[in-house]
């Protein structure tokens, strides 16, 4: 199989239409294996900054580098500092062409990590939890964002999956301990009952595929593995993890959406597994199924989940064709 498979002339024409900046940028990046100096892309890339949802966004930052509050930028939902940076990332913007996102990830990072690389809603390590963790690191990853601090992050990360060298939250002297947030290992949330959590464990799996080759520790190789063994101990077209408060899975799993912010949808999994190198195995088959069969007649994707008004942008009207949506769904399909 190839994206040629997926995606026909009308749908490469359209989501390429240069009036519509943000877009054509996002799918030249993601889906038509253009390097990095490639004309085109560099192009596009520097209009993207200067026009669109970037700019709505990067307008809005004050000036000394966060959103809404200054401080770890959890609240207000979803218009502080979290969730610009989650969005931002999501819509392909670069430190490089906008030298004020870096500042703002690092008064982020100075407002919300703890030492031992837990990166927290509130400011001290209580406040860590798989979701916020994965999205974060994925986003500056993203961003293209560097700070020697992020690879004590990424241990923290790994580590709080294994367990290795990681005391329970009772032990309240311990130098390295959960909390009742990131309440042990294997996903393990309170506020998923204190059950491992897939939303989470689809965060920290999408950050740890985005990490260089060169980065992965044996820890961090281990706990890679760790989570793949989770996410393939159902079949997640089923998304039958485990429910804390509810007898059966949230229907939010199977309405795509953008941007995707702490709750996930079927294309987030698999888009973790198949950077990882598990877009063909046959485990993920009926996720990527799912995934095709959502395609409409136009070869087009439509927005099923979103936050309009609740953030900064607006991203289309929902049960209609998205071109966002559809660069997320043929992002996860060109790795067939």
């Amino acid at each position: 199989m190839s994206l040629a498979e997926y995606i026909s002339k009308d749908t490469s024409e359209w989501l390429l239409d240069d009036n519509d900046p943000g877009a054509s940028y996002l799918a030249r990046y993601l889906l038509f294996d253009l390097k990095e100096n490639d004309q085109e892309l560099k192009t596009s890339r520097k209009i993207a900054h200067k026009s669109g949802p970037i700019r709505t966004i990067m307008n809005a930052m004050h000036p000394d580098g966060y959103w809404e509050k200054d401080g770890p930028g959890y609240l207000p939902k979803y218009r502080s500092t979290v969730w610009a940076l989650i969005l931002l990332a999501q819509l392909g913007a670069k430190v490089g062409n906008d030298k004020r996102i870096e500042i703002a990830c690092q008064r982020y990072l100075d407002s919300s990590l703890s030492e031992n690389g837990q990166i927290s809603s509130k400011g001290p390590p209580s406040g860590t939890v798989d979701c916020l963790q994965g999205n974060m690191l994925s986003s500056f990853l993203d961003l293209d964002f560097q700070d020697p601090r992020l690879d004590k992050s990424f241990e923290w990360m790994a580590r709080s999956v294994t367990g290795e060298g990681v005391s329970s939250m009772s032990e309240k002297s311990a130098p390295l301990r959960y909390y009742s947030g990131k309440i042990g290992p294997d996903f393990q949330c309170g506020a998923n009952n204190k059950l491992s959590c897939a939303w989470g464990a689809a965060k920290v799996m999408l950050a740890f595929s985005k990490l260089p080759e060169e980065k992965k520790t044996p820890l961090i190789n281990n706990a890679i593995k760790r989570g793949v063994d989770y996410l393939f101990s159902i079949d997640p077209a089923s998304a039958d993890y485990p429910n804390g408060w509810n007898s059966k899975p949230s229907g939010n799993w199977w309405k795509f959406g953008f941007p995707v912010f702490y709750v996930t949808d079927l294309l987030q999994i698999a888009e973790s597994l198949a950077r990882l190198g598990y877009a063909s195995d046959t485990r993920l088959g009926n996720t990527i199924q799912l995934i095709v069969d959502k395609q409409d007649s136009n070869g087009r994707w439509q927005l099923e989940y979103d936050y309009s008004g609740k953030s900064w942008i607006d991203f289309g009207p929902k049960k209609m064709p998205s071109k966002w949506v559809t660069i997320r769904a043929l992002n996860v399909l060109k790795y067939l």
